[in-house]
């Protein structure tokens, strides 16, 4: 997608729903285990071109992919930020059910949710949105994990994890709305 037409499956998905490319996109790419952030610039004989703006590690599921509640698989496709939760908490900060409960230094080193949270909502019908295969109702997110030795690698039940140098300023960055875009590749 960098520097040319944005001409990929990713393109095909925003057309055939009809949703509009948002100022800024998200990539997840599960068999590289990498964060991308990309930003629209111009917009020429109809297509997209998109600047990368930045490129992290990233943990999808050791599980695989699969969109099936109860998989503890991370869902593939277009979703989107719904929700952003732990602005204005300081890094270190721990969630259980999306509320604060502590600080990975105050007791809570293995923290399974830490930092900020994006809770992410699919947008294909029976593909990750609707029945059992809705990434809102299995609460998939985007966030914080105290463990970052396992970044690169598999190693969550569903969420894609970052580290907190990572996840706190993209959390102050990008605005609910943002296309998510979550691939096999």
């Amino acid at each position: 997608m960098q520097s040319n037409g944005l001409r990929t499956p990713f393109a095909a998905t925003i057309r055939r729903l009809g949703i509009p490319l948002t100022r800024y996109l998200v990539t997840v790419s599960v068999a590289h285990q990498t964060l991308t952030v990309w930003e629209r610039t111009r917009h020429y004989g109809g297509a997209w071109w998109l600047q990368r703006l930045a490129h992290g590690r990233a943990s999808t599921s050791r599980f695989g992919v699969g969109q099936l509640q109860d998989s503890n698989q991370t869902p593939l496709g277009l979703h989107r930020i719904a929700q952003k939760v732990g602005a204005g908490f300081p890094q270190g900060t721990v969630f259980r059910g999306r509320k604060p409960v502590g600080l990975t230094w105050r007791g809570m080193p293995d923290a399974a949710i830490a930092h900020r949270i994006f809770w992410l909502e699919g947008l294909e019908p029976q593909v990750n949105r609707g029945g059992n295969v809705d990434s809102f109702r299995r609460y998939i997110y985007i966030h914080g994990f105290s463990d970052e030795t396992t970044l690169s690698r598999p190693a969550s039940h569903g969420c894609i994890h970052l580290a907190a140098a990572d996840i706190i300023p993209l959390h102050d960055w990008l605005p609910i709305g943002t296309l998510v875009w979550i691939h096999a590749g």
